[in-house]
């Protein structure tokens, strides 16, 4: 049976150490300050924000809500970035996503400074990623990569196998496997012989959004299995599932993250940790 690699722990963690020097900064007169903006009322997304608040007053980061309705003019949403851009006692500009169809998410998200950038969405911060310059990384394949580490899973010259090409996961995904020294491939829906790449890996990474997509037969004895995946279960239990048949991988996986409690918790630890090197950056 597999090794679990507690997300919910790992977290706690990494939130603690992000705590700590939150505190340490307050100490010397620096507050660290993340401005969240919320347009409508998307059940899903009210539930996000919430939880980034909760991190906030945890770790000691001033949380600045921005909650507008959903007839908000792109104007008026951009007008408010640019401001929060030029305010120097904010840190971390986060817009949450989906927004209402009438705003341009892209052109939003290219508004943000980069330098306040903590999604790590905007172009400029993609480009910094892959050319390993210092910036801001999305906080979910950030943390995965903490998860693999903290886990004590060898990635220098391991062979690296990435189910996904998403620009939110799949691709920044590779590129810090790749700055970590494994050796790369990157799977999607036009990938010949999928289960015989996939066999090959010694760490696995599934971001598909299919549920239970990948079972046992994908997986290599022993390998290191993350599973990015979130899906309720569609049987009336509202249980959650990832990507990967849980049941059967984890008899051939050498390690395994579960869902709910791999992943997930990492993201907003994650983001806590963007908005505490944004501070940092700025005092260099």
């Amino acid at each position: 049976m597999a090794e679990l690699i507690d997300g919910k722990k790992i977290s706690q963690d990494l939130k603690d150490e992000v705590k700590a020097q939150v505190s340490e900064l307050k100490e010397k007169g620096v507050e660290v300050a993340l401005a969240v903006i919320l347009v409508g009322n998307d059940p899903a997304s009210t539930v996000y924000v919430g939880n980034k608040k909760k991190a906030c007053e945890y770790t000691g980061i001033r949380s600045e809500s921005y909650e507008l309705p959903e007839d908000t003019s792109e104007k008026e949403l951009l007008d408010l970035v640019e401001r929060l851009n030029n305010d120097d006692k904010i840190d971390g500009i986060l817009v949450q996503l989906p927004l209402p169809k009438h705003i341009d998410e892209d052109k939003v998200i290219r508004s943000i400074s980069p330098d306040k950038d903590v999604d790590g969405f905007h172009p400029e911060s993609v480009g910094r990623l892959s050319i390993g310059a210092k910036g801001f990384v999305s906080c979910t394949p950030a943390g995965v990569i903490e998860l693999l580490k903290r886990s004590n899973t060898p990635l220098d010259g391991a062979n690296a196998v990435v189910v996904g090409r998403s620009n939110i996961v799949g691709k920044p995904m590779s590129m810090l496997l790749l700055r970590e020294n494994a050796t790369v491939t990157v799977c999607h829906s036009h990938t010949k012989n999928l289960k015989e790449v996939c066999k090959n890996a010694d760490v696995l990474v599934v971001a598909i959004g299919q549920p239970k997509f990948i079972d046992a037969s994908y997986i290599k004895e022993g390998a290191t299995v993350i599973d990015v995946g979130i899906h309720r279960v569609d049987d009336g239990s509202k249980k959650l599932c990832g990507d990967v048949d849980f049941e059967s991988a984890e008899k051939v996986a050498g390690k395994i993250t579960p869902v709910p409690g791999g992943v997930g918790p990492m993201t907003i630890a994650e983001l806590m940790n963007n908005c505490l090197q944004s501070a940092l950056m700025k005092l260099q």
